[in-house]
């Protein structure tokens, strides 16, 4: 079977099991995620807003916008890359994730990044960075890198995680969109060496 393959029968295992059957009635559609299987790097943010629940991709919106000129300054092309969220279903007016509902599609995301083996997983905003992170602080946090371990429940990968602001939040704060720029453009070298 292909990554793309097992990726897709990740997806109908979520539909199959009615996670979160609550949120899953409130929202268009699952918003799985996107971009290529066989990504170095692979974005996570938290969970999808109301563009994307209406195209179904994540990062389609405003942040996503804001993710894409990013990803041009650093000359890396979205197709190159991976992006989902942690919680697969919008959550009605746009409120935070729960904990139950990150706790209900983590094993998911786990299954997702077992399958691409990325290099570098990029979390984006606080949510993110706290369920690969629980006791940490973002803004101690964002910029920096550490090697953490993948658990699947078949196997388990090394890889790096680099943690990031949320582009949303750089939308509405210039303090924190010039530390996401800058955190940003240390992917490339990141990259580099990682290969």
């Amino acid at each position: 079977m292909t990554k793309t393959q097992d990726l897709q029968n990740i997806k109908q295992q979520i539909l199959d099991n009615n996670v979160c059957s609550d949120l899953a009635s409130q929202a268009t559609q699952l918003v799985f995620g996107s971009g290529n299987p066989d990504a170095n790097i692979v974005f996570v943010g938290e969970a999808p807003g109301k563009n994307e629940d209406l195209v179904g991709e994540p990062f389609v919106g405003k942040a996503g916008h804001l993710l894409d000129d990013m990803l041009q300054s650093v000359h890396i092309d979205r197709n190159q890359i991976y992006i989902t969220n942690i919680v697969k279903y919008r959550p009605p007016k746009n409120r935070d994730p729960l904990p139950l509902e990150k706790a209900a599609f983590w094993p998911y995301l786990q299954k997702q990044l077992a399958i691409i083996k990325p290099k570098l997983v990029v979390t984006l905003g606080r949510h993110s960075m706290a369920m690969f992170v629980p006791q940490g602080k973002i803004s101690e946090l964002h910029g920096t890198t550490q090697e953490i371990i993948i658990q699947d429940t078949e196997q388990s990968f090394k890889c790096t995680l680099l943690t990031l602001y949320h582009p949303s939040a750089a939308i509405y704060r210039g303090s924190v969109k010039t530390a996401l720029m800058q955190d940003f453009s240390t992917i490339p070298s990141m990259l580099a060496k990682l290969n």
